[in-house]
């Protein structure tokens, strides 16, 4: 690991308390320290954090290379594969899809070949990434404009998968593009009716019905 890595997980070990405002608090001080560093030394760092095995290093790696400018507008396929390297529960991914894969496919720098290579994986974590890159397509505090045809490609590609983090992932990027077009959210959970697993649909037509996937906790 490089000493660059190493100083990094050390400053994050040296916070008191070490919580998530705190991380993300030293992460922008560190960004602004990187802004004038080559993308290349950034990427490095990047990689040398993902290969860590501190439960923080890893999102702290991704949000380093998303608000690193010159990172994020070179970046290529394989950059964005090699620091989706290792991924191994449901926070390591949506950080990756929400902060690297997702912005990178959105600005063209990956392509949707790419990302339909992911949902066809054996992984069931590369799959989830698939799904959850559309987020930054859709969401509107992630830059998401909206992106109904790549955002169902994908959906399609996993109507049968029933593995629980692709299933989750799947109410997760139709509900949010139900909020861009409910209409084309809709008429696919109709179509895919019996393809679709119980919980997307229910969930999905919750969001369409009442603004919320859960109504019900919501009163309790």
């Amino acid at each position: 690991m490089s000493d660059s890595a190493v100083s990094v997980i050390t400053r994050i070990n040296q916070l008191r308390p070490r919580n998530t405002a705190a991380i993300r608090a030293l992460r922008r001080k560190i960004s602004k320290e990187l802004a004038p560093v080559a993308r290349a030394s950034v990427l490095a760092l990047a990689n040398d954090l993902v290969d860590s095995v501190d439960s923080n290093a890893r999102w702290v790696a991704y949000e380093l290379v998303r608000d690193h400018a010159a990172s994020m507008a070179r970046i290529t396929a394989l950059e964005v594969e090699r620091l989706g390297e290792g991924l191994t529960d449901w926070g390591g991914v949506d950080c990756f899809a929400c902060y690297i894969s997702g912005r990178a496919w959105r600005s063209g720098r990956i392509s949707d070949a790419c990302i339909h290579r992911w949902a066809r994986s054996k992984d069931r974590w590369w799959r989830r990434a698939a799904l959850v890159s559309t987020i930054p397509l859709n969401v509107r505090s992630q830059g998401g404009a909206g992106d109904v045809g790549r955002t169902l490609a994908v959906c399609d590609l996993l109507l049968d998968d029933r593995d629980e983090m692709v299933v989750k992932a799947m109410s997760w990027a139709l509900r949010a593009l139900s909020v861009r077009d409910a209409t084309a959210v809709a008429r696919f959970v109709q179509e895919h009716e019996g393809q679709l697993a119980a919980l997307v649909k229910r969930e999905v037509r919750n969001k369409l019905r009442t603004g919320l996937k859960n109504p019900r906790w919501h009163r309790l």
